[in-house]
C-alpha cells in the first residue's frame, strides 16, 4: 500500500486527506536528518514545510519516493536538480498564502501611517508622548504597487476599500487588466515620483534585485513610506537606512530581509522603521490552506497520476517524453530569449509549429515556452502553472500548426504581441537535439543559446563591427563567437555575441550609447 510521511508540522486535516484516500500516512515532525534518512526508504510521498531538507543524500536513501509536496511557495530546502535526476516530482502551493500576505502588507501600511509600534513601546514605557506620534491619513493618498500579480491585486483591492488611490507597475500589466483591478497603470519612474506609499509584491530576479535602490529612492517624493512583504533583496537596505535617517523616507516596514534570520540589521537603529520576522504567511487559515492543498495534490498524483503545481515536471506521458524533450528545451530557450527583453504590455503569446514539429503534442512545448517567457519576471513559474499565470494576466495564448514546406526539418516560431508591435524568434534542432536560434525579428541569424550573450539590433554601417569590438576590448569583455544577420545593406541588422563572463550595467550602457545601436540586451541561458 502507498505510504506518505509528513515530516514537518502541518494542519492535522492534511493527514486525514491521505487516510480518506486509502493512503497510509505517518506524521513524524522534528526528525533529525539522520533519523529521516533511516526511514525514508519506506515512503512514496514526503510532505514538508521549510524545516525538512530534501538533499541529494536523502534522495539516495529513498528509492521508492515519487513525490515531495511543499506546503508553501518556497522550495529552497529541496534540491530540485537532485530530485529531478531521481525521478521525484516536487510540488508546491504557490497561491495558498496570497490573502494572508496581502493582509499583512496592509497591516504594515497602517502601522506606518500611525506609528503604532513606536507609540506602543512609548506608552508601555510609562510615557505619554501624544504629540510625538502625529500620524497621517491613508484615505486619499496614492499607493504605488510594484508587482500586480495575485498578491498585488489583493492589496490593490483592500487599499481601494480604504479609499486610497492605487497605481500599479508590472511588466505584464495590460491596460485591460489594470482596468479590471481599478488601478492606474504607470511606469516605474512615475510610480516612484507620485506615490505617498509604495508596496512591493514582485519576485526577486536579476531584473528586480534592488529595484528600490539609492537612485530609485532619490526619485521618490519626500515623505514617502515603503512596505516590503515580498522578498528580501528588492530593497537596497543601506540606501533605505540613509533615506530614513535623512527623513526623505518618512517610514519603512519590512517583513523580509536580504539575510535571514535578520537578528542584527542596521535598519533596526532607525526610529521610523518597523520590522516583522517574515510573517507574511503566518496565519492559522493560510497554514491550513497550504497543508490541505499539498495533501490533495499529492493524493491526485499518487492515485491517478495527475500533476498540479509541479516545479520540475510537465504533463508528458512516458511514451512522449524522449521525443518531446528536445523540443520542450527549444521552446523554453526561445521563450527565455524574449522573456529577458522588455515585457511591458504583453497581450498575447503565439507558438507556431512547422515541419516535423507540426505533428507533435504541442501543449508541453507551449508550456515550456510560456515558462521561459514569464520566468524572468515572475516568481514560481513552471511548465505546469505558466498557462494559468498567463491567463490571470490577460495574456492570450495560442498554438498554430502549419502544413507546409519548411526550410528546416522542424521549426518553432514564437511571437509575443504588445500594443503597437510584436517580437518574434524562430528556432530549430540540429542533429536531432541541439537547439539553435535561426531568426530574430524577421532577420536570419544562426546561433546556439550560450550561457552569456549580447543581443544587439543596429544599423548596418561600415566600421560598426570594428568599433564594437574595440569598445568591448577596452571594457574588458572577451568575445567568444559573433553571429550577424541583416535585412538589406545599410538597413537594420542583428548581432548575437557570445561572451566570456557577465556584463555590468555600465558596460551595457556604453554599448547602447553607440550611434548605430538601436538596442542592446544582456541575455543568460
Amino acid at each position: 500500500m502507498t505510504k506518505v510521511l509528513i515530516s514537518d508540522k502541518l494542519a492535522p486535516a492534511a493527514a486525514d486527506i491521505f487516510r480518506d484516500s486509502g493512503i497510509l500516512v505517518d506524521v513524524k515532525p522534528g526528525l533529525s536528518p539522520e533519523e529521516l534518512g533511516e526511514i525514508i526508504s519506506d515512503y512514496e510521498g514526503l510532505a514538508i514545510r521549510s524545516a525538512t531538507k530534501v538533499t541529494l543524500e536523502l534522495l539516495d536513501k529513498a528509492p521508492r519516493l515519487k513525490v515531495v509536496g511543499r506546503a508553501g511557495i518556497g522550495v529552497d530546502n529541496v534540491d530540485i536538480a537532485a530530485a529531478t535526476a531521481a525521478g521525484v516530482i516536487v510540488m508546491n502551493t504557490p497561491f495558498g498564502n496570497a490573502v494572508t500576505t496581502a493582509e499583512h502588507a496592509i497591516s504594515m501600511l497602517l502601522a506606518l501611517a500611525r506609528q503604532i509600534p513606536q507609540a506602543h513601546m512609548s506608552t508601555t514605557a510609562s510615557k505619554w508622548e501624544k504629540s510625538k506620534f502625529m500620524g497621517t491619513e491613508i484615505s486619499g493618498k496614492r499607493l504605488g504597487i510594484i508587482g500586480c500579480g495575485n498578491i498585488g491585486a489583493i492589496v490593490a483591492d483592500r487599499a481601494q476599500g480604504l479609499k486610497m488611490k492605487v497605481m500599479g507597475y508590472d511588466p505584464f500589466l495590460t491596460d485591460d487588466r489594470a482596468k479590471k483591478l481599478g488601478i492606474v497603470k504607470v511606469e516605474l519612474d512615475e510610480l516612484l515620483e507620485k506615490s505617498d506609499f509604495i508596496s512591493l509584491h514582485t519576485p526577486l530576479t536579476d531584473a528586480t534585485r534592488n529595484i528600490i535602490s539609492a537612485d530609485a529612492l532619490n526619485r521618490t517624493k519626500k515623505g514617502v513610506r515603503i512596505v516590503n512583504c515580498a522578498r528580501g533583496g528588492l530593497v537596497d537596505e543601506n540606501a533605505l537606512l540613509a533615506a530614513l535617517v535623512s527623513g526623505h523616507v518618512a517610514g519603512a516596514a519590512l517583513d523580509v530581509f536580504e539575510n535571514e534570520p535578520a537578528k542584527d540589521n542596521p535598519l533596526f537603529s532607525a526610529e521610523n522603521f518597523i520590522a516583522t520576522p517574515h510573517l507574511g504567511a503566518s496565519t492559522v487559515e493560510a497554514q491550513e490552506k497550504v497543508a490541505l492543498q499539498v495533501a490533495e495534490q499529492m493524493v491526485d498524483y499518487l492515485m491517478t497520476g495527475a500533476i498540479t503545481n509541479a516545479i520540475n515536471m510537465a504533463s508528458v506521458t512516458a511514451e512522449e517524453a524522449p521525443l518531446l524533450k528536445p523540443y520542450m528545451t527549444l521552446g523554453g530557450l526561445l521563450g527565455r530569449f524574449l522573456g529577458q527583453l522588455d515585457t511591458v504590455g504583453l497581450t498575447a503569446v503565439k507558438l507556431e509549429f512547422e515541419g516535423k514539429a507540426a505533428g507533435l503534442n504541442d501543449q508541453p512545448i507551449l508550456a515550456s515556452a510560456l515558462a521561459g517567457v514569464l520566468g524572468p519576471k515572475m516568481d514560481s513559474v513552471n511548465m505546469v502553472n505558466a498557462a494559468a499565470l498567463a491567463h490571470s494576466h490577460d495574456i492570450a495564448v495560442a498554438t498554430v500548426r502549419h502544413d507546409r514546406r519548411c526550410d528546416y526539418e522542424s521549426l518553432l516560431r514564437l511571437t509575443l504581441s504588445y500594443k503597437g508591435g510584436e517580437r518574434m524568434v524562430c528556432g530549430t534542432l540540429v542533429g536531432g537535439d541541439k537547439a539553435r536560434l535561426v531568426e530574430v525579428q524577421g532577420i536570419s541569424v544562426e546561433s546556439a543559446f550560450t550561457e552569456n550573450m549580447l543581443y544587439l539590433r543596429n544599423y548596418d554601417k561600415p566600421g560598426f563591427i570594428g568599433a564594437l569590438g574595440s569598445m568591448m576590448g577596452e571594457l574588458g569583455v572577451n568575445i567568444a563567437t559573433f553571429h550577424l544577420g541583416r535585412k538589406e545593406a545599410g538597413g537594420e541588422a542583428v548581432a548575437l555575441i557570445e561572451i566570456d563572463g557577465s556584463v555590468t550595467h555600465d558596460t551595457l550602457q556604453a554599448i547602447r550609447a553607440m550611434p548605430q545601436v538601436v538596442r542592446a540586451d544582456y541575455l543568460q541561458f
